[in-house]
């Protein structure tokens, strides 16, 4: 009867760095330079090691034994380590649409600050912030947030969409406010 031999399966992953990008590694801080901006990220976890070879990062756990929770930590952090560099290769996009059925409110960018005017009437207008390294258009009715960080595109159209935010009221009836149509993707060359 043969004996089975149990395979250990390698924790560690790798990810080339493409062509026109640059990466350091300090400590566990990412700093990613490419043509659409740069982005820096601090990867500090017991749970995971990063390394930079020549054109790869190598991601692995510094534990003897891997649990499932040290692969999920690898995981994450490769898919973080992989948005980063399409990112800053090609920048990620979201859409939102203004929707005003009760009363015509007006939506303008006045320099670090997003305002929206007589949102349901209201007479203080509502503002919210905006991020660094994100770019808000306004044409027409549709908001275009653009960056080449994925986590930032995200955040900035998901405090625009709280800013409209209707409390006490009917929300069949009344739907009102500026609305994600399309989430953050990736906007390809060409």
């Amino acid at each position: 009867m043969p004996t089975a031999t149990k395979s250990k399966k390698k924790t560690a992953k790798e990810i080339n760095i493409p062509s026109g990008v640059e990466v350091s590694l300090n400590n566990y801080t990412l700093r990613v330079k490419g043509s659409k901006g740069e982005i820096t990220k601090d990867f500090s976890n017991p749970r995971v090691a990063i390394q930079k070879k020549e054109d790869s990062i190598i991601v692995s756990s510094p534990m003897k034994k891997h649990t499932k929770k040290d692969k999920m930590f690898i995981n994450s952090c490769v898919s973080h380590i992989k948005n980063i560099l399409s990112g800053v290769q090609n920048g990620y996009e979201a859409k939102m649409k203004i929707c005003s059925g009760h009363f015509p409110m007006t939506v303008s960018i006045d320099s670090k600050f997003l305002l929206v005017k007589n949102f349901l009437g209201e007479k203080v207008p509502r503002k919210t912030s905006l991020l660094d390294g994100v770019n808000v258009k306004i044409e027409g009715d549709i908001v275009k947030i653009n960056g080449c960080d994925k986590e930032r595109v995200g955040l900035a159209a998901a405090r625009i969409e709280r800013l409209c935010h209707i409390r006490r009221k009917d929300l069949r009836v009344f739907q009102d406010g500026i609305w994600l149509t399309e989430k953050s993707h990736e906007v390809k060359n060409g």
